[in-house]
């Protein structure tokens, strides 16, 4: 059974940073696709950036150059490194993975950004 648990959200201030980790359990992170969602408040769910098998990172035009999705595989983990913070990044950020049985998505956790 696939479980995705993210960990690392809550406040920051405009400029600040933030680490977001998923811990992923029943698939091996380097195997597979791993990413990153937010859905900011009253719009649509959009993709951040995501891994293909432990590959490059490709991420949204709008957090290019300031966030970045890595693999930790140690604790077959993957980590979204947010710097230079911005009250647009504000949302619900969700850990994605894409394996050839389905995709899977952890619950979800708060991102607020100050001004």
């Amino acid at each position: 059974q696939v479980q995705l648990v993210e960990s690392g959200g809550g406040l920051a201030q405009t400029g600040g940073s933030l680490r977001l980790s998923c811990a992923a359990s029943g698939i091996t992170v380097s195997e597979n696709t791993m990413g990153w969602y937010r859905q900011p408040p009253g719009k649509k769910r959009e993709s951040v950036g995501f891994v293909v098998r432990g590959g490059r990172m490709t991420a949204a035009d709008s957090v290019r150059g300031r966030f970045a999705v890595s693999l930790d595989n140690a604790s077959n983990s993957v980590i979204l490194q947010m710097n230079n913070l911005k009250p647009e990044d504000t949302g619900v950020y969700t850990c994605f993975a894409g394996v050839t049985s389905g995709s899977y998505w952890g619950q979800g956790t708060q991102v607020t950004v100050s001004s």
